[in-house]
């Protein structure tokens, strides 16, 4: 039963699209760290078993010594794996590849698919007071992406500007359909996000008009271009925002920060 003297808490995000390289992890980064510059207080929750985020964010390997395996493994503390970032006003919980067999070990266990909707419940997390948790997902439909859906209260769906992007999209909603219909029944879409935009490029144009007639107002106005500072960052440790401010890749994740929370406000 709920407290009802609790605060409300963050809103969850999981940020998921079972296919690799459409610029998920760069989002998770970037969006977390555009919130933060509006004044947010956000937690970017890692259960990657690459770790990407991690890295992303200035976390080598080595510096990770609670991550969330424990937290969902070994039911440790939430304090014991936040850490704060270079980001004023963002935090992280890191991950390494002991997540990669996360699956497996989690099996048996009768409350698989809510271990991290407990997690980022624990009384612990009021003292932070965040605004939002954003969870980067691995790139599958995996039972971590599933923990990821029952933890949320709404999916974001990064969507790369390619021929085959909508015919990817199906199994990812069926699993969110099924998401809500057996564990989560308030989950819903937070937003579908275009990413690796080429404004000179025909195909771009195309699928965009494809997804905005077939998804219609969830798709956001903001499109993600693709930018040589955005793949540059993650090799400096920081967001593109501390990166290059300026730039076309920095300016893209701050309109989407403001269009997020205009919709939210709304």
């Amino acid at each position: 039963m709920s407290d009802p003297t609790r605060p409300p808490g963050p809103r969850i995000i999981a940020i998921a699209n079972q296919k690799g390289g459409v610029g998920k992890t760069t989002t998770a980064i970037n969006l977390a760290a555009a919130l933060a510059e509006e004044g947010m207080s956000v937690l970017l929750v890692d259960i990657d078993p690459q770790g990407n985020a991690s890295t992303g964010l200035g976390f080598e390997p080595a510096q990770r010594e609670k991550t969330t395996y424990d937290l969902l493994i070994e039911d440790a503390d939430l304090m014991d794996v936040i850490r704060p970032t270079q980001v004023e006003g963002l935090w992280i919980c890191p991950a390494t590849t002991d997540l990669s067999s996360a699956d497996i070990e989690l099996v048996a266990n009768e409350k698989r698919s809510f271990l991290l909707y407990d997690a980022l419940r624990q009384p612990a997390i009021d003292s932070f007071d965040f605004d939002y948790v954003l969870i980067d997902c691995p790139p599958s439909l995996s039972l971590l992406t599933v923990n990821a859906m029952v933890a949320a209260h709404s999916v974001l769906v990064p969507l790369q500007a390619e021929f085959y992007a909508l015919e990817g999209l199906s199994q990812l909603m069926l699993t969110i359909r099924e998401v809500r219909q057996a564990a989560n029944r308030d989950l819903r879409i937070e937003g579908v996000l275009l990413t690796m935009y080429d404004s000179r490029n025909n195909l771009s144009h195309q699928v965009e008009a494809d997804a905005r007639t077939n998804l219609g107002g969830i798709v956001y106005q903001t499109v993600i271009p693709r930018n040589v500072r955005l793949s540059e960052a993650p090799s400096y440790a920081v967001p593109v925002l501390s990166y290059d401010t300026m730039s076309k890749g920095s300016l893209a994740y701050r309109a989407l920060a403001q269009e997020m929370l205009a919709q939210r406000n709304d």
